[in-house]
């Protein structure tokens, strides 16, 4: 009923008003209309037509609309090719002119709208043939009369009839007279704005359901007296007058509202028009005594007569008892005590205020509205002061109110409507979306009634606070779109019986994990700004069946694919937008893919499945490192290293103290205790005992007495300029020889080997050598080394190659140092300062005349070193 209340009233308003220009576009010789469902629909509505395209209607067609065009008459040829057609629109036109033939072939249409065009008449004869017209709008054309002919009679499924015009000017006995044996659904009449005449039962024989009269009794006012008797003793859904009042308010003391009281409908609507209290008295003083039940004044003109004097006499309006009043539009907020009294509400079930804008709410204004049980004061700017005064005494006022709808104003303070309401004390439901709530801090607990279950605060700019000034007794919460970045767990732990809570459209960035709320049902989050859920987050919920929590900046996890199985495969919770509304934000490369589509891999969500790999993964890596160091004999080499470091952190302690020079020695020999004839008798004497000697370090000789072994090592080398390797199978079986190559080459570390020079003193296969000789190979491999020969006389180029090696002897800095070597027994010969090359030889020390035995009192752990005879190299 209330969309036909709607659609007829939709019907009315547009009976006067002016042509709707719609945007247009030009338009086209080939398509002028879409062509839409299969073939079975054109649209070609404001394409500026002059005439209907019948080239371009295909013959399947059953639905065209050709409204707000500019054609001007129908033809015979313009739908006789559409057998099918069942709906056509040509309202918005300017039709004067259809051809009586025009509808011939179009047996089946059942919806005919001509509503708003230029017809001097009523096309009687073109309608003949539409026996299965159902709904026929023919209002709002220029012809005179309303007269309508046999032929409707035979229209026996008409359901909706409009029909009248600006130029008709009064309605006759036997106007309607073919529609007194069908039954209609909707029935519209409309008469010029200067009624002159109106004959007493021109509508008697209507029998409809909705009536509605668009035509101004400003003229006649005696008429609404006729119209009223001829709807007597006759059931309707809704009566509606528009304009029932045009030009003037009515100051005459009859009362034309007289005939309401034989009148049976639902709903009375006033649609527009003019009215002063004296007609609105009129009109609810016979209300408060018929059947009505439900009365409607829409955008209606109030004014009072300026001849208005309050008697101070009570109100005449005291038993108007209404299920619905709806005063909507109203132009003068005064409507709502019309009379300066509020006894008009007294009996009132269900008021609603709307676009009225008071300012003010007088306190006996609530007191009056005693039998109130739904008030609806929504759309009206309503502020705080407006509502509510502290100067009245609200006690025992609204005793019966249910819901009280604020919504759609300017309220800003909860404080304030917790006072206002705290004794109604039966309402339960309180509606104050879309105001300004929170727009100012509530520092103070709100106190409200304790029966409150439903409480409706959606766009509202309340903020995480607000939450010391909600409610806790409510059953039903919404606070969504109400700029909320946390959520406030005290709150709902107090709120034990809330059983739905909306929070959609917030700023909410996390859930928290100790949520509780033991009775809620239903959860909306939807269009949040967390991007993290899981099953804890919900697991003081023991209650909730449905959750909305779509449209997230989700970060797909394995929590989340875990949280999205866990719940759907459980189906204790129904994810009611699932799965469009859910989507990956992060990470990048999944952004915008669906969650139902997000499968993170086994290894990277189970935990226990990471753990036992790593732990696998582990001990296959320390075993390859295991084995590594023992084919590659890493810990001599680890303690080589750390051995180097601790002789060169020893150094560098002495060289700060001027203990330590550099290049004391053109080279530094390394060779076996084997080959130490050799040096002796060969490599010495050529190198030192010539010209322009060089300087030799070796370690019988040069070695420091009281130093480790390892330091004199590292000092030596770093003190020579080259390095000679004398290599020998004895040098390669040597460990002393090994850890001089090893500190060679540390030296040499981010360098080249320039200063490396190998001596082969006997063949040598590089493939034969240990694995720790890594190096030497490829030195062997890759650099030139000088051999020496057997021949005697190859030796004397020998010794050229290797002074070239050498380079031209410079000066080098003198320290003074000793000279060691080792007997044959193994023990260590300190024989005294070096020798110089002029000094006498009856003056040498005697070699071999004094032992000194090296243990480990000198600092040299002889179980570290393998055993290995300390001086022999």
């Amino acid at each position: 009923m209330i969309c036909a209340v709607l659609m007829f009233s939709g019907l009315l308003m547009g009976t006067l008003s002016s042509p709707t220009v719609f945007p247009t576009s030009s338009s086209t010789e080939k398509k002028p209309c879409r062509i839409y469902n299969n073939g079975r629909s054109a649209d070609c509505r404001g394409q500026q037509l002059y005439r209907v395209p019948p080239r371009h209607l295909p013959p399947t067609l059953e639905d065209i609309d050709l409204s707000y065009n500019e054609i001007n008459a129908v033809h015979a040829s313009d739908f006789q090719h559409l057998p099918r057609l069942q709906t056509l629109q040509l309202q918005y036109n300017n039709i004067s002119h259809i051809d009586n033939n025009a509808f011939q072939n179009n047996t089946l249409l059942e919806h005919l709208d001509i509503f708003n065009n230029s017809l001097l008449e009523i096309p009687t004869v073109a309608l003949e043939p539409l026996f299965n017209l159902k709904k026929l709008f023919m209002s709002n054309n220029l012809y005179k009369h309303a007269t309508l002919a046999d032929s409707f009679s035979k229209f026996v499924k008409l359901q909706i009839l409009s029909m009248g015009g600006p130029l008709v000017m009064g309605l006759k006995k036997k106007d309607f007279y073919p529609l007194k044996s069908i039954k209609l659904h909707t029935f519209a009449i409309k008469c010029s704005s200067n009624l002159s005449y109106y004959e007493p039962e021109s509508l008697k024989v209507v029998q409809t359901t909705i009536m509605g009269f668009d035509m101004a009794v400003d003229q006649l006012p005696s008429a609404l007296h006729n119209m009223l008797h001829d709807l007597a003793n006759k059931s309707f859904q809704v009566i509606q007058f528009r304009n029932l009042f045009e030009f003037t308010y009515y100051l005459g003391k009859d009362d034309i509202f007289q005939g309401l009281r034989n009148v049976k409908s639902q709903q009375l609507i006033f649609h527009r028009g003019k009215f002063n209290e004296n007609l609105l008295r009129m009109a609810l003083m016979n209300l408060q005594v018929t059947p009505i039940k439900r009365l409607r004044l829409q955008y209606i003109d109030f004014a009072r007569s300026p001849t208005f004097v309050d008697s101070g006499v009570g109100s005449s309006i005291t038993n108007l008892a209404l299920d619905n009043l709806d005063l909507w539009y109203i132009s003068n907020p005064d409507i709502l005590r019309f009379d300066w009294r509020f006894t008009w509400f007294k009996k009132i079930k269900h008021l609603s205020i709307q676009h009225v804008y008071f300012n003010s709410v007088p306190c006996d204004s609530w007191s009056e509205m005693e039998g109130l049980e739904i008030l609806d004061v929504s759309n009206n700017r309503l502020q705080n002061d407006y509502v509510f005064n502290q100067r009245c005494d609200y006690s025992g006022t609204m005793p019966n109110l249910h819901t009280f709808n604020m919504s759609t104003n300017d309220l800003t303070s909860l404080k304030d409507l917790s006072s206002l309401t705290r004794e109604f004390s039966r309402m339960q439901v309180f509606d104050l979306s879309n105001n300004k709530l929170g727009s100012t801090q509530e520092r103070e607990d709100c106190i409200w009634k304790q029966n409150i279950t439903h409480f409706i605060a959606h766009h509202n700019p309340l903020g995480s606070n607000a939450f010391n000034c909600l409610p806790t007794t409510v059953h039903y919460l919404d606070l969504s779109y109400c700029n909320l970045d946390q959520l406030e767990m005290t709150y709902f732990r107090k709120a034990t019986n809330l059983k739905h809570l909306l929070l959609s459209g917030n700023k909410i960035k996390f859930i928290p994990s100790k949520w509780e709320s033991l009775s809620l049902q239903f959860l909306a989050l939807d269009g949040n700004s967390f991007g993290l859920i899981s099953k804890e987050s919900f697991q003081h919920m023991p209650q909730l069946s449905e959750l909305s929590a779509g449209n997230n900046p989700y970060h797909c996890t394995c929590e989340l694919h875990a949280f999205v199985e866990d719940t759907l495969s459980e189906g204790k919770i129904n994810l009611t937008d699932w799965p469009l509304n859910y989507r990956c934000y992060h990470p990048e490369p999944f952004l915008n893919t669906f969650i139902s589509k997000y499968f993170p891999g086994k290894v990277a969500c189970d935990i226990r499945l990471v753990i036992t790999i790593s732990v696998v993964v582990t001990a296959a890596v320390i075993m390859v490192l295991v084995l590594i160091c023992y084919i590659f004999d890493l810990p001599w080499y680890t303690k080589a290293t750390y051995q180097i470091i601790r002789a060169k952190y020893r150094a560098h302690k002495e060289k700060a103290v001027g203990e330590m020079e550099t290049f004391t020695y053109h080279a530094f020999i390394s060779y076996s205790h084997s080959d130490a004839d050799w040096v002796r008798d060969q490599l010495l004497p050529c190198l030192e005992n010539n010209r322009n000697p060089y300087r030799l370090c070796i370690h019988e000789r040069d070695f420091m007495p009281g130093k480790w072994i390892i330091d004199n090592i590292i000092e030596n080398i770093e003190s020579s300029r080259k390095i000679i390797f004398v290599l020998s199978r004895h040098f390669v079986n040597s460990e002393w020889c090994n850890y001089e190559l090893y500190f060679a080459q540390q030296r040499a570390m981010g360098k080249t080997f320039s200063d490396v020079i190998l001596v082969v003193k006997e063949p040598i296969d590089p493939s034969s050598l240990p694995s720790k000789y890594c190096k030497l190979k490829k030195m062997l491999s890759t650099k030139t080394y000088l051999e020496w020969p057997q021949q005697p006389n190859q030796q004397q180029f020998f010794w050229a190659q290797l002074r070239s090696v050498l380079g031209k002897p410079t000066e080098t800095q003198d320290r003074p140092h000793s000279i060691r070597k080792r007997n044959s027994e193994g023990r260590i010969s300190v024989i005294g300062p070096p020798v110089e090359k002029n000094m006498p030889k009856e003056d040498m020390p005697d070699a071999d005349s004094k032992d000194l035995e090296f243990d480990e009192g000198n600092g040299i752990e002889l179980s570290n070193l393998r055993q290995i005879p300390i001086m022999v190299l």
